[in-house]
C-alpha cells in the first residue's frame, strides 16, 4: 500500500526531500528484490519511461526551496518529483499562523485538494497520508493545519499523519510559541497521530554522536529523515507470516495512538555515528537493546549521557514512582529491529508492564517489527516509536511560554487582523492543558 506525503513549507520540503532520498538510496542498495519492490511501491511510482516519481505534493508560499527540491531530486539521477505535484506563491505567510491558515489555505485549497487527489488517484492501494511540516513559521504550521483540516474532511476514513518539527527553544521566530499552540491544538483534532522531532535534541545528536563542527540545517534534517526511514521502511509484524506490512501508517497508528488524548509520538535511534566510524565499531543486540531501553525509562534521546540510576519501579511501587519526574511512563511503544541475526534479538526487557500505563496491558502496548536487511550501513539498528511523557516537559514549556505573552497581549493584534481572536487562543490554550494533563497522570 502507498503513502502519499504532503510536504508544506520550507522545513517540510526539506525534511520531505531528505526522507525520500533516504529511502530511495535504501531500496536500491543490495539485491533486496521484495523488500525494493515493498519499499517503492509505498513512495514511489513508475513513470512510462521507468523512472522512480515520488508520491509526493509539495506546497509553499514562495518557489525557492521548491524548487531547489525538484532540482536536488532530479539531479541525483535515482528519482524525482512529479512534473505537476507543486504549488507556490511569489509571497509567503510571514511566520504568522493566521495569515497562512485564514488566508493561504482557504485562498488556495481547490488548487491544493486537486494536486493531493490526483496522487492519490495514482495509488493502487491508499494507505495514507502524512504531512511534513515546522510548526515554528507560517505556511508549515497555518497552511499546514488548514491543508490537514481539508484533507479530513475529504478522506475522512483514511490515516493521517503529522510530522511535525519543533523548533529550537531558544528561538527562531519571535511568536514560534504562539504558532506552535494555535497548530497542535488543531492537530489533534485532526489527525490519527503526530510524531515530534526537536531541533534542539537533533542539533545535539549532530554534534555529540555525528561530531559535526559547524551544523547546518542540512545535517539537522538528515538525522530527522533517518530517524524517519528507520520507521516507515519494510518490516515484518509478528503476524506478516514473512510478507512486509500491507498498510504500514495504519498499523503505526493502531499500535501507538490507540487512545484519542494521546497522540503525540516521539524517536529514539541507535546507533547513530560519523559514518567513518561504523566500519571500526561492533554492535550486538543485547548492547543495543539494553541501551535503547534505558533511553526510553530515562527519556534520553541519545545513548550518551544515558541516566542509569532511573529504572522502572516495581508494581507495588507505581504510586510512589509518580513523584521521580525522571522516570518516563509509556503507553504505547513500537520497537523495529533492522539487520543481521535480527530474529535472535531479546526484547523481553519492552514487555515489562512496569514501563507501562496500569490501564493497558503490556502485551498490548507493545509491538515488534523486524527486518533481516540491514538500513543505512549499520550492521544492526534499532528503533524505538514511543507513546510517552518524553514531549511532556518541552510541551509544558512551549505552552507556558506562550501564554506568559498572551497575558500581556504581545503581538495578538497580528493574528486578530487576520481572524483569529483572543477566544481562539484561550481555546486552543485548553486544549492543550487538558493534553498536558493527560500525559501528566499516566500512570
Amino acid at each position: 500500500m502507498s503513502i502519499v506525503t504532503v510536504q508544506l513549507g520550507q522545513c517540510g520540503n526539506q525534511v520531505g526531500h531528505e526522507l525520500l532520498d533516504v529511502i530511495c538510496n535504501d531500496a536500491q542498495e543490495g539485491q533486496r528484490k521484495v523488500y525494493s519492490s515493498a519499499s517503492c511501491e509505498k513512495f514511489f511510482h513508475q513513470s512510462t519511461h521507468g523512472e522512480l516519481v515520488a508520491r509526493a505534493v509539495l506546497i509553499d508560499m514562495e518557489p525557492k526551496v521548491i524548487n531547489q527540491s525538484i532540482s536536488r531530486a532530479a539531479k541525483s539521477g535515482r528519482w524525482r518529483y512529479g512534473e505537476a505535484s507543486h504549488f507556490s506563491q511569489k509571497q509567503g505567510s510571514g511566520n504568522n499562523w493566521a495569515n497562512g491558515y485564514c488566508v493561504h489555505g482557504p485562498r488556495h485549497r481547490a488548487v491544493v485538494e486537486e494536486l493531493v487527489r490526483r496522487e492519490v488517484e495514482c495509488c493502487d492501494r491508499l494507505a495514507g497520508l502524512m504531512a511534513m511540516m515546522s510548526v515554528a513559521g507560517g505556511t508549515g504550521s497555518g497552511v499546514g493545519t488548514y491543508v490537514t483540516q481539508s484533507l479530513r474532511d475529504i478522506y475522512p476514513k483514511s490515516f493521517i499523519l503529522n510530522h511535525l518539527t519543533w523548533p529550537y527553544g531558544t528561538g527562531e521566530v519571535i511568536v514560534q510559541n504562539y504558532n506552535s499552540v494555535l497548530t497542535l491544538a488543531h492537530l489533534y483534532q485532526l489527525s490519527d497521530a503526530i510524531l515530534v522531532h526537536e531541533n534542539d535534541t537533533v542539533h545535539r545528536v549532530c554534534s555529540q554522536l555525528l561530531n559535526i563542527k559547524h551544523i547546518s540545517f542540512s545535517d539537522v534534517n538528515r538525522v530527522i529523515a533517518h530517524q524517519l526511514g528507520s520507521v516507515l521502511q519494510p518490516a515484518l509484524t509478528a503476524d506478516s507470516h514473512g510478507v512486509y506490512s500491507r498498510n504500514p501508517l495504519g498499523e503505526l497508528v493502531s499500535a501507538l495512538a490507540c487512545h484519542p488524548e494521546y497522540k503525540l509520538l516521539s524517536v529514539s535511534t541507535i546507533p547513530q555515528m560519523a559514518s567513518s566510524s561504523i566500519a571500526y565499531s561492533t554492535f550486538s543486540w543485547p548492547s543495543l537493546l539494553k541501551h535503547l531501553r534505558q533511553m526510553l525509562i530515562s527519556n534520553t534521546k541519545m545513548e550518551e549521557g544515558i541516566d542509569w540510576q532511573v529504572c522502572p519501579p516495581a508494581a507495588s511501587e507505581r504510586s510512589r514512582s509518580l513523584t521521580a519526574p525522571s522516570f518516563n511512563r509509556s503507553l504505547a511503544n513500537l520497537l523495529i529491529l533492522r539487520g543481521k541475526d535480527v530474529y535472535s534479538a531479546e526484547t523481553g526487557g519492552f514487555e515489562d508492564p512496569a514501563l507501562y500505563t496500569s490501564w493497558l496491558s503490556s502485551e498490548a502496548a507493545f509491538n515488534l517489527w523486524k527486518s533481516p536487511v540491514p538500513f543505512n550501513k549499520y550492521e544492526k539498528c534499532a528503533t524505538l516509536v514511543s507513546n510517552s511523557q518524553a514531549l511532556l516537559k518541552p510541551l509544558d514549556n512551549m505552552v507556558g511560554k506562550a501564554w506568559n505573552m498572551f497575558a500581556s497581549r504581545a503581538y495578538i493584534h497580528q493574528y486578530v487582523k487576520f481572524g483569529i481572536s483572543e477566544e481562539d487562543f484561550l481555546d486552543s490554550f485548553t486544549s492543550l492543558e487538558q493534553v498536558i494533563s493527560s500525559y501528566s497522570q499516566l500512570s
